[in-house]
Order: structure tokens, then C-alpha cells, then sequence
């Protein structure tokens, strides 16, 4: 099986271990992962968007592993790029080592994305989708890699504790911890991946436990994002890093001539 294959599958496998986890399993992930207090701290929270807020009338650079474990492997991508969120607009790249296809570039700009190695196009066209389309497939995956989409997700952390100063690429900055509840992780999700969630939800009788983290600079930056779920003997993790924020961010748009209009875009590739 080629590995794109193998981690579909184990995304997959992760939200069925969801639906079927019993009262067992469900006391060991609470135990086993930090568990913010019912109490959350309004400061903290104020803290926590003011930060997201001011990144999206910002630009930055950003980096994201994606890592799902499950059966003794680890499988993962990356994403990096750059994006100019007061602009709308920015550029990225999606790589992911060994897979049958291993690279995507895509392209956000004038409210569409462009999506390069789209199957049955041409291998030299763009692919092109509004962005507001465009839906996520993947439990902790964002629609087409969009970071925005991460942002939003942060700043509807709820319960939100501050847990200390940490170093991140150099720079000390507040760790701040909290959960995402069943709306926020659903978020522009595919109707079938959102009904094997809802049914996650129902057999567990609460929200799929996942945790979200968000690190602020004492300049009140953001400066990095994790979310991550651990059910079943299986472990999802998003972590996404912040730089260069204030830099330029320049995208070039590929000629009208070169993209075709898609009305969706599928594999692990593009969340």
C-alpha cells in the first residue's frame, strides 16, 4: 500500500476507534493527557486571541507537521509558506516523504486557491477552487492546508489555563493550554468525515477530547500553535510555527491559461 494509502487509512481508523472507544479507554486519554481546569482564565483567553487577532491583520512565515502514530508507525507532512492574512493571500508548499505523490504547491489569492499535481488535469495545470470551498478531510487538518483556518480554530480555545514561559525558536513566550470543543474541531469539515465525528460524539457521550496550545511572545505575538488527540492507541498532532512576522510576503498567481476550475480537491495532500 503506498503510504498516502496507509495514512488516509489511519485517519481513518482514528475517528472509528473514536466511535467505539469504551469507558476504559475514554478514563486513560483523560488521564494519560493534561486536562485543563473547568475554571478558565479570562485574561488568558483575552491573551490568546488579542494574539491571533493581531496575527491576522499581520503577515508571517509558518511551518506545520502534521503526525498521525497508530500501530507502532509514524507517519507525517509538512507545510510551509508564507501569508499575508490582512491580504488574504500566500503561498505554500505541501510535502510529504516517500508518498506516491510527495509535493503539492498551492497558492491562495483574489479569494481562490491554486492547487498544483491535481489528479486528472494535466500535470503542468493549476488547479483552481474558491477558497470558502474548499473543505477539510482530515480530523486536525485544515481545508487545502489553509492557515487561516488553524487560526480561527485557536482563537475558540475554551477553558484556557496559562501553564508557563517556554523558549520557542529562541524567543520566551507564555504557553497557554485549552481544549476545542465539537463545533470548532468540525469546522468546514467533509459531511462524511463530520458524520463519522458526530458519531465519535455520541458514542463517547461528549466532545472527542482534543487539546489545543498556543504559545504568545512578551510582545503579545503568536508565535506557535499545537493541537492533538490521543484515542484508542491512536495519536493525531498538529504543530504549526510562526517567523518573519512583518515580512513581505510575495505570491506570484499562475496564468488563467494554466488553471482549470475543480469543484474539489481529495488525497492527504490537501487535507
Amino acid at each position: 500500500m503506498h503510504r498516502p494509502l496507509v495514512l488516509a487509512a489511519a485517519a481513518a481508523l482514528l475517528c472509528a476507534g473514536c466511535s467505539t472507544a469504551d469507558a476504559g479507554n475514554r478514563d486513560k486519554s483523560a488521564a494519560t493527557s493534561p486536562s485543563p481546569s473547568s475554571g478558565s482564565s479570562s485574561g488568558s483567553g483575552s491573551d490568546v486571541r488579542a494574539a491571533v487577532a493581531a496575527l491576522r491583520e499581520d503577515r508571517a512565515g509558518f511551518r506545520q507537521k502534521f503526525e498521525l502514530e497508530g500501530e507502532g508507525q509514524v507517519y507525517g507532512l509538512t507545510v510551509t509558506g508564507g501569508f499575508d492574512f490582512a491580504a488574504d493571500k500566500g503561498h505554500l508548499v505541501v510535502d510529504l516523504p516517500g508518498g506516491a505523490i510527495d509535493h503539492s504547491d498551492q497558492v491562495f489569492a483574489d479569494g481562490k486557491i491554486y492547487v498544483s499535481g491535481v489528479q486528472g488535469i494535466g500535470e503542468e495545470a493549476w488547479g483552481v477552487i474558491p477558497r470558502d470551498k474548499a473543505e477539510a478531510h482530515y480530523l486536525l487538518r485544515a481545508p487545502l492546508n489553509d492557515p487561516e483556518h488553524v487560526l480561527q480554530q485557536i482563537a475558540a480555545m475554551r477553558k484556557i489555563t496559562p501553564e508557563g514561559e517556554e523558549n520557542v525558536q529562541g524567543v520566551r513566550a507564555m504557553r497557554y493550554r485549552g481544549i476545542l470543543d465539537h463545533r470548532t474541531v468540525t469546522l468546514r469539515m467533509a459531511p462524511d468525515v463530520r458524520t463519522r465525528m458526530n458519531q465519535a460524539r455520541d458514542a463517547l457521550g461528549s466532545d472527542v477530547p482534543v487539546f489545543a496550545d498556543a504559545w504568545v511572545d512578551g510582545r503579545g505575538r503568536l508565535v506557535q500553535i499545537r493541537m492533538s488527540v490521543n484515542m484508542s492507541g491512536a495519536r493525531v498532532t498538529l504543530n504549526m510555527t510562526l517567523s518573519d512576522i512583518g515580512e513581505p510576503v510575495r505570491v506570484t498567481v499562475p496564468r488563467t491559461a494554466d488553471t482549470v476550475p475543480v469543484t474539489e480537491v481529495g488525497g492527504v495532500l490537501n487535507g
